[in-house]
């Protein structure tokens, strides 16, 4: 008996001292979209800010949410994990589902600061052109691998033209025409440094579309070799956009791609007559492409939590969530499945008229 009771003991000091390689997720705060947010300096402003254009009043909330995670040094014990399994409202992974690869805090930090950056920058295109206001679009290098085959040949911020005089008018063309090549060979592209793009990119038959013409320039580089074989260059190609007037999203400290649909729907809401939600109260999560399409996201059970305890009755679900989602939605929460904008706004429709029942749900 004794001897049990001393393996016993043993045992559950193991259990508290051990560290275990995973990471917790809980639920986050929430942000109406149609709102506003407090300033660290005080005072509040919009969360969407429009101005250079007419916009109207809203009501209700369009309200994106938020999981928190525990930082990439944070190593719960053994009974935290279990205990965590063991809570509704903490959701325990693999370390390194969230810090893929030994990455730091501060290498988290600025990897969801670029995505979340991302997503405003679709989450505006979407939503223009969901309404048909006309959106400018250029080809642009994101970043330059250092050390790679582009470095000191192409800079972040050049537009790209055109790749072997091919015209370039989609961020995934670049590649195509890259990969078409053997490692070693050279690519030819034809840009407008970012020096001379800034500032110009206007319309065809304009100024600005002429200064360009006068600013193009062609670089050489010679392709370098993948891992897998392919051609490589070194560089990320990404979208510029140019809009005809100012969308501001005041948001701080909260990074990643999923608000993306949120933002579009509140864009949207700002810009035209009546109101989406007919006053209620409806949340949401899902990233966002330029066309308006929905992704997935993770941690949507948090986000669900985090939804409910503030009051949503509806919740906007990325139709690739729908699976996870229904297995921990809390009660009186509604989730409407979510593919596109344009069937996000439906949804919106069919909630504002009280036409509930023809809502697209999850599963299904």
């Amino acid at each position: 008996m004794l001897a049990a009771t001393l393996l016993l003991i043993g045992l559950l000091c193991a259990s508290v001292l051990m560290r275990v390689p995973y990471t917790e997720m809980s639920p986050g705060p929430t942000y109406n979209t149609l709102g506003e947010q407090e300033k660290k300096s005080g005072g509040s402003v919009p969360v969407i800010a429009i101005s250079g254009h007419e916009t109207y009043p809203t009501s209700g909330h369009l309200n994106m949410t938020t999981v928190q995670v525990t930082g990439a040094k944070y190593e719960p014990s053994l009974v935290s994990a279990v205990i965590g399994w063991l809570r509704r409202d903490v959701l325990v992974v693999p370390h390194d589902n969230v810090y893929p690869k030994g990455q730091t805090d501060k290498e988290a930090q600025q990897e969801n600061a670029e995505q979340f950056a991302s997503s405003e920058d679709s989450a505006k295109t979407a939503a223009l052109k969901q309404l048909g206001i006309p959106v400018s679009t250029q080809i642009v290098v994101s970043s330059v691998v250092a050390g790679g085959p582009s470095e000191g040949k192409l800079h972040a911020g050049d537009r790209i033209v055109a790749v072997d005089g091919t015209p370039v008018t989609a961020k995934e063309q670049v590649a195509a025409l890259v990969t078409k090549h053997k490692p070693g060979e050279t690519v030819e592209f034809t840009v407008v440094p970012h020096t001379a793009a800034a500032g110009t990119g206007g319309p065809a038959g304009t100024n600005g579309a002429a200064t360009d013409k006068a600013a193009e320039k062609k670089v050489a580089v010679t392709t370098g070799k993948a891992s897998d074989g392919r051609a490589i260059v070194g560089i990320l190609p990404g979208n510029d956009h140019t809009y005809p007037f100012t969308i501001d999203i005041g948001l701080q400290d909260v990074g990643g791609p999923s608000a993306g649909l949120m933002f579009s729907l509140g864009i949207v809401d700002k810009l035209t007559p009546g109101d989406l939600t007919g006053g209620k109260f409806v949340a949401g999560t899902g990233t966002i492409s330029d066309e308006g399409e929905v992704g997935p996201i993770g941690g949507i059970q948090m986000k669900l939590i985090a939804a409910r305890d503030k009051g949503a009755e509806y919740f906007m679900t990325p139709s690739e969530n729908c699976s996870e989602a229904v297995k921990g939605t809390p009660g009186g929460l509604t989730l409407v499945k979510v593919d596109n904008l344009g069937g996000a706004l439906k949804a919106l429709d069919q909630i504002r008229s009280g036409n509930t029942s023809a809502l697209p749900s999850c599963p299904g």
